[in-house]
C-alpha cells in the first residue's frame, strides 16, 4: 500500500513531467470464480468480444464488460450523488440543469437533466434550446452571458469552460450542436476507464415460465378493447369490441396470441436475441443467436487519468502577468486531476453491480499509481472521503487565483418548443404502449 495521496503531491505531480495516474483493479463476480456474467449487448443482440494481448504475449478472448462511455456516465453519477449530498460545500460544484414538468393523461411528470446528466453535457441541445432568465427577460441558453462561454472555448482558452462546467474539460465535449456546428468546441477526454472480462466463454442460457392455468394459445386470438375501463382489462375475446383500423380488427401483439399479454406460459428454451420487433436473431448460418452470458477468470478494470492531456489546456486571465498565469494554469490543472480523482474513486466505492446478472467485487484495494517516469510508479491510497477534500481543497486554491467557479446552480427553463416536443414524445410512448398490450 502507499501513502495518502496530499494536496501538496498532487501538485507536484501536475506540475511535473508525470503521464498519468492509473488504477488497475481486478474483480470476481459476486457469485464466485466460474459464475457467469452478463455483458451488455450492442446492435443486433452481439456481445462486445475481441482478442487481447497481455504483457507475455499471450492472445486471450475478451468481452467487455463496462465501456469507456458506461464508465464516464457512473463517474458523473456519483458526482451527482455527492453534490445532491452537500459533499462539496462550501464550494460546490458547478452544474447547469433544467426542469420539465408536463401532463400526460392525468399522470404529472417531473424530470430533471443536469451537467452531469446530458449526453453532450453542458453543450447538449436541451441546454441550447432552454432559457436563461438574465437582466429582466428570458433568452436561449447560449444567448446569455454564461452560454457565450462556449462559443470561445477551445485548449488555449479554457477558463469560462473550467468555471461554467470543469466535467466537461475531464470527461470531454464537442460543442457540435452550437453555432459553430462541427467547428464548435472540442475537448478530448482526459479521463477513460472500462472493465472487461478476460479469458472469455461463450455460455448458453435457458428461459420459460410454467402457466398454472394452463391458458392455450389456440384460446386466443386476443384483440384491443375499444373502450378503456378501470373494471375490464384492455383486451377482449369479443371481435365486436375491438378496435379499428382501417376497417380491420387489431389484435394485440401480432398474432393475438394469450402470451403477448403475458398470459399462458412459455415453452423452456434458450434464451435468444431479439430485435426490436421481437423476432428471433440469425446468425450468418441460420442458426439462432443465443444469449448466453459469459464466464471468465476474472475482470480488470483500467482507470487512466492523463496529466498529459491536462496541461495543454490553457486558462488566460485578465491583467494578469506571466508568472501569475502559469500559477493559474497549474491549479486550473490540479482541480481537474482531483476531480478525476474524485470521480473514480467515489463510482468506485459505489460498487460495480453493472446490470442484472453482472455484479463484480473487487479482489483488492483500490490503488493509484503515479506513473512519472519508465517502470516508475508511485502507489498512493485515496478513500472516497479524502478524494471530496482533496478536490474541495483544490477548488479554493483555485479561487485565490481568481479562476472562476460557479456555486449557484444554473437553472434554465425549456423553451415552450422543447416542452411541447417531450410532452408530445411521451404521450406517443404512453398510446404505444396501450396499443402493445
Amino acid at each position: 500500500m502507499g501513502e495518502t495521496l496530499t494536496l501538496e503531491r498532487l501538485k507536484q505531480a501536475v506540475s511535473s513531467s508525470a503521464a498519468a495516474f492509473r488504477c488497475v483493479t481486478e474483480y470476481q463476480p459476486a457469485g464466485g470464480p466460474g459464475d457467469k456474467v452478463f455483458p451488455p449487448t450492442y446492435e443486433g443482440g452481439k456481445y462486445a468480444t475481441e482478442k487481447r494481448v497481455l504483457k507475455d504475449g499471450k492472445v486471450v478472448d475478451c468481452v467487455l464488460l463496462d465501456s469507456v462511455q458506461s464508465q464516464a456516465n457512473r463517474m458523473e453519477s456519483a458526482l451527482l450523488d455527492a453534490w445532491e449530498a452537500g459533499r462539496f460545500k462550501p464550494h460546490s460544484l458547478p452544474m447547469v440543469q433544467v426542469k420539465f414538468e408536463f401532463e400526460v393523461r392525468g399522470v404529472k411528470k417531473a424530470i430533471r437533466i443536469t451537467s452531469l446528466d446530458a449526453p453532450h453535457r453542458v453543450a447538449d441541445a436541451l441546454f441550447r434550446d432552454s432559457l436563461r432568465e438574465e437582466d429582466g427577460r428570458k433568452v436561449l441558453f447560449r444567448q446569455s452571458s454564461k452560454g457565450r462561454v462556449l462559443d470561445s472555448a477551445d485548449l488555449r482558452n479554457a477558463t469560462g469552460l473550467f468555471g461554467l462546467c470543469p466535467t466537461a474539460l475531464l470527461f470531454g465535449l464537442w460543442d457540435s450542436t452550437g453555432p459553430r456546428r462541427g467547428l464548435g468546441a472540442k475537448f478530448q477526454r482526459a479521463i477513460v476507464s472500462e472493465i472487461v472480462g478476460m479469458n472469455a466463454q461463450l455460455g448458453k442460457t435457458t428461459g420459460g415460465k410454467v402457466d398454472h392455468l394452463n391458458i392455450l394459445k389456440s384460446a386466443g386470438p386476443l384483440f384491443q378493447r375499444q373502450e378503456s375501463s378501470d373494471s375490464l382489462p384492455n383486451w377482449t375475446l369479443d371481435e365486436s369490441l375491438a378496435r379499428e383500423k382501417d376497417s380491420a380488427k387489431l389484435k394485440i401483439g401480432k398474432e393475438g396470441k394469450p402470451s403477448e399479454a403475458n398470459l399462458g406460459g412459455v415453452t423452456p428454451d434458450y434464451a435468444y436475441a431479439k430485435d426490436k420487433r421481437n423476432n428471433i436473431i440469425r446468425e450468418s448460418d441460420g442458426t439462432p443467436r443465443i444469449k448466453g452470458g459469459f464466464t471468465i477468470s476474472e475482470a480488470i478494470q483500467t482507470t487512466v487519468i492523463s496529466l498529459t492531456g491536462l496541461r495543454r489546456l490553457r486558462f488566460p486571465l485578465k491583467d494578469k502577468k506571466n508568472d501569475e498565469l502559469v500559477k493559474a494554469n497549474q491549479t486550473a490543472h490540479t482541480v481537474l486531476a482531483a476531480l478525476g480523482l474524485c470521480a473514480a474513486t467515489l463510482a468506485r466505492e459505489e460498487g460495480s453491480d453493472l446490470r442484472s446478472r453482472c455484479q463484480l467485487v473487487p479482489a483488492g484495494p483500490f490503488v493509484w499509481n503515479l506513473l512519472s517516469g519508465p517502470d516508475k510508479e508511485t502507489p498512493f491510497e485515496l478513500s472516497g472521503e479524502n478524494a471530496v477534500q482533496l478536490l474541495n481543497d483544490a477548488v479554493a486554491e483555485a479561487k485565490m487565483a481568481s479562476l472562476p467557479w460557479e456555486q449557484n446552480v444554473i437553472e434554465l427553463t425549456p423553451s415552450a418548443d422543447l416542452l411541447a416536443l417531450v410532452r408530445r414524445s411521451h404521450e406517443i410512448v404512453a398510446e404505444g404502449e396501450e396499443g402493445d398490450e
